[in-house]
């Protein structure tokens, strides 16, 4: 089984190269007004439409939870070498969790967080925790 995402974009070129460093993988099939991206791990297939203008939503964001620490280490050292990366949080309360991540944002503006949960928590969130805020805003 894999989560299919249709996402529109006014820049195909730019979304390829995003989406090529988030998962760690390269489009399966690349046409002048479309891509897909099959990958399995995290099980998905992710489309990508040529569009004239993109509205990104301000209430949504999207996630991939990795199953171990250096998982998302290596998630972390892909997006920041690739200048991708807009923060990245360790050991924080979010969400009733307590998780490391870092935060992305496709060029459309759609903010990402590659995620690793160390473990559950009585508490909504931190202190000082950002919790799904964009770091940016």
């Amino acid at each position: 089984m894999k989560t299919h995402l249709n996402l529109a974009t006014s820049d195909l070129a730019k979304s390829i190269e995003f989406y090529s460093v988030l998962l760690d993988a390269e489009p399966k099939t690349v046409r002048p007004d479309y891509a897909l991206f099959v990958t399995e791990e995290p099980a998905l297939e992710l489309a990508l439409d040529l569009a004239e203008s993109v509205s990104a939503a301000t209430d949504a964001h999207y996630g991939i939870c990795m199953e171990t620490l250096a998982d998302l280490d290596r998630a972390i050292s892909r997006l920041q070498s690739a200048g991708l990366a807009r923060s990245v949080e360790r050991e924080q309360t979010c969400c009733y969790a307590n998780q490391s991540k870092v935060w992305a944002a496709d060029p459309m503006g759609r903010r990402w967080e590659v995620y690793t949960v160390h473990a559950e928590s009585q508490e909504r969130d931190g202190v000082d925790a950002t919790c799904c805020k964009d770091a940016d805003a």
